[in-house]
């Protein structure tokens, strides 16, 4: 076992100073994200009782993401991207703090905390997503995303029980909004501990300057598909679980709870599979993820109580890394192939991605307020999920055909014969 360890410690270090970085960065910072994710949610969820207001703060969270994309893309012609990635982590603290300073819950308190939570994102994402692509390569890309997974999912056991546990008994004792300030502290001082430590990489911005475009090959616009039909769940991997637990359970430590069980399978699962698979096996990986999800959201919608919660919660554990585990690479290996043959900024094509996946929320979010309007909140949280669930199964099929056209355009044969073809003709003139 220990020798085991040492390899794979070994593994680690023999990968490149910025890859080291960016893993240990996203690990400092990870500590902060399912109480950026869920304990948020369950804060509004707390004071206002109304699944309808997380839904409406999640929806500012989406616009403000595609809205800093596009501010960082010209930042970045400005600044060195260390610094924007940093100041993303450290703006999801702030936002935090303007959520608690709220007196009352209304709307446009919401809106504002919900826009600021979307701009870190967008900073925090659009950098974390051109690193990324730019430290790793298709090699070892299933292992940076399975390493990352595993340090997610070690930390969503001790965190979410942790910080629940000390909501909850707070709540008990009658100041649980103090508890939400004082997590909320320690959430600003680890995004500042993070920052520290992407300083410390040697990471270059990107080359090309010009990154907004209006038409790309057709090969992109079969990814953008896919990022709208992941987009359509991503919002309710987001607030579901928290809506649901605070609806059918009522408290946090039992979130808390939910969030830790299962977790250390998943984690050491999703490092086995990250370390032990190649692009070959990414559709696969994919396909389990999305039946995963399926599985989840049926069980939810069938029985709606407590046990179903905590499948519904065991089930995701599963599901989400698994799809991302799978979708970054896929989506790296596109921007690759086509950065290349467009030659164009990578930065270029994730600004891009981003409007599909904006879309996807927009839709997905759309489905769940239309429900709780029209029928009742009831009503919203048992089948929007299946309905989203459902659609998103067709992912299957698109990666799919992403994947086998990917392996055409990248071999050499069909990249030398139009070429080929070409010479030909101009030879024949």
């Amino acid at each position: 076992m220990l020798l085991k360890l040492k390899e794979e410690l070994l593994h680690f270090k023999s990968q490149s100073h910025n890859f080291k970085t960016l893993t240990l960065t996203n690990l400092i910072y990870s500590i902060v994200l399912p109480v950026i994710d869920i304990f948020v949610a369950a804060y509004v969820m707390r004071s206002s009782n109304d699944p309808t207001k997380v839904v409406v703060y999640q929806l500012t969270i989406y616009t403000g993401i595609p809205l800093t994309f596009l501010i960082n893309g010209w930042l970045l012609n400005r600044f060195p991207i260390k610094i924007l990635y940093s100041f993303g982590m450290v703006l999801s603290g702030i936002s935090m703090m303007i959520m608690m300073s709220l007196k009352t819950l209304d709307i446009t308190g919401i809106g504002i905390a919900g826009i600021v939570m979307g701009m870190s994102f967008g900073f925090y994402w659009a950098n974390r997503d051109f690193l990324a692509l730019a430290t790793t390569d298709d090699s070892n890309r299933n292992y940076y995303y399975g390493l990352e997974t595993f340090f997610y999912t070690i930390i969503a056991v001790v965190v979410p029980v942790l910080i629940g546990w000390f909501i909850e008994l707070s709540g008990n004792a009658g100041d649980a909004k103090l508890a939400y300030k004082i997590v909320t502290g320690l959430v600003f001082l680890i995004t500042i501990g993070a920052s520290a430590m992407c300083f410390t990489g040697k990471f270059q911005n990107p080359v090309h300057k010009k990154f907004i475009y209006f038409k790309f090959d057709s090969y992109w616009y079969r990814l953008l598909f896919l990022a709208v039909l992941k987009g359509l769940v991503q919002g309710f991997l987001v607030t579901a679980p928290a809506m649901l637990i605070m609806l059918l359970l009522g408290k946090e430590g039992a979130l808390g709870t939910a969030q830790s069980l299962g977790a250390v399978f998943a984690a050491v699962l999703m490092y086995i599979i990250g370390r032990n698979t190649g692009p070959q096996h990414r559709v696969y990986v994919f396909g389990a993820g999305l039946v995963l999800f399926t599985i989840a959201a049926l069980i939810n919608g069938i029985l709606f109580n407590e046990t179903g919660v905590i499948l519904f919660m065991l089930f995701l554990l599963l599901a989400k890394p698994l799809l991302d585990l799978a979708y970054f690479p896929i989506q790296f290996s596109v921007i690759d192939l086509l950065s290349k043959k467009e030659k164009r900024s990578e930065f270029a094509y994730i600004l891009n991605h981003e409007a599909g996946l904006y879309i996807g929320r927009l839709t997905g979010a759309g489905t769940f307020l239309i429900l709780a309007y029209c029928f009742s909140n009831e009503i919203a949280l048992r089948y929007a999920i299946i309905i989203v669930a459902i659609i998103q199964l067709s992912s299957y099929w698109v990666a799919k055909g992403i994947i086998k056209e990917g392996k055409l355009m990248s071999d050499p044969a069909n990249l030398t014969e139009p070429l080929i073809e070409a010479t030909v003709a101009q030879s024949t003139l």
